[in-house]
């Protein structure tokens, strides 16, 4: 399946199908403290709902893209034929990223601030994302053909600088904090605590940045994070026109697959930022580069 515009619109509106299929169930669990378990420790909740709601995803995305491959942050990699080879539907060559509940801390202790996010890859290129809140039943689309909010097109503009800046960042994570210098991890995040406006963890890095490609958020940053959390929001910040820096990858590895990001509306001064010394960025990293030597 190549990448052009009509095939990436296409994609978009599976993945909203897919997304609204898990509405109506989340809405209805939202604020019923459901049972949590954990995966790796503490840190990292699951519910029945993130399980379920993949295992309707995943039959949609199957139904509608025969020979797709999806990556679930529950299910991890399944589909496209024996050991996730490529299939012979009309999907075969498309790699569809999806994260259920992302944000399930807040899901499952009532904070509306979660979502569903989807990507797909055809091509080897990401063409097509949506990020879905249920809650608001605000559904976010990115295709090759630009980015919207509700059918309605977004742009990625906001504040210029610290200052008049809202940052969301989830930034130190329990992990920073465990495996770096943790003097020097408090002393970036009384940086930025000092440098912005305000600062905010919301607890989903793909409403974030949705939020951010709506011009609704200025800043975000993660030091730790997955492509199913990430691949759709990434497109559409830059989609939306705003700009979206994969930190940490492997050299001339995927985007979606580098284990950071900082993320910025348009117009934003990131060079000139206090989130560039945070997140370790070089001249090379900013686009305009730094305005002086650091």
């Amino acid at each position: 399946m190549s990448a052009d515009v009509p095939t990436s619109r296409e994609l978009a509106a599976i993945a909203e199908l897919a997304a609204r299929t898990t509405g109506d169930r989340l809405r209805t669990a939202f604020r019923s403290r459901p049972e949590v378990d954990v995966k790796a420790d503490f840190h990292d909740p699951v519910t029945e709902h993130d399980r379920a709601a993949e295992e309707t995803i995943r039959e949609v995305l199957a139904e509608q893209t025969p020979g797709s491959v999806v990556v679930g942050e529950e299910g991890g990699v399944q589909g496209g034929g024996e050991h996730g080879g490529r299939g012979r539907g009309r999907g075969a060559d498309v790699r569809w990223y999806v994260d259920p509940i992302d944000g399930t801390a807040n899901f499952a202790v009532g904070l509306p601030f979660f979502c569903t996010s989807i990507a797909a890859v055809a091509g080897g290129e990401l063409v097509a994302g949506v990020v879905y809140d249920p809650v608001r039943d605000d559904m976010f689309t990115a295709s090759l053909d630009g980015a919207t909010c509700n059918g309605e097109p977004i742009r990625s503009e906001g504040a210029a600088g610290d200052r008049t800046a809202v940052l969301a960042a989830s930034y130190p994570s329990a992990r920073d904090l465990a495996t770096g210098d943790r003097a020097e991890t408090l002393r970036r995040y009384g940086l930025l605590v000092d440098a912005f406006a305000t600062l905010r963890r919301p607890g989903s890095a793909a409403l974030t940045l949705a939020h951010v490609a709506a011009g609704w958020t200025d800043v975000a940053y993660d030091s730790s994070i997955n492509a199913y959390d990430i691949a759709a929001g990434l497109l559409l910040v830059r989609q939306a026109g705003g700009t979206y820096l994969p930190l940490g990858g492997k050299p001339g590895g995927d985007d979606w697959d580098a284990p950071g990001y900082l993320a910025c509306v348009g117009g934003f001064d990131l060079a000139g930022s206090a989130i560039a010394e945070a997140a370790g960025l070089t001249a090379q990293d900013c686009p305009g580069g730094f305005p002086s030597v650091r």
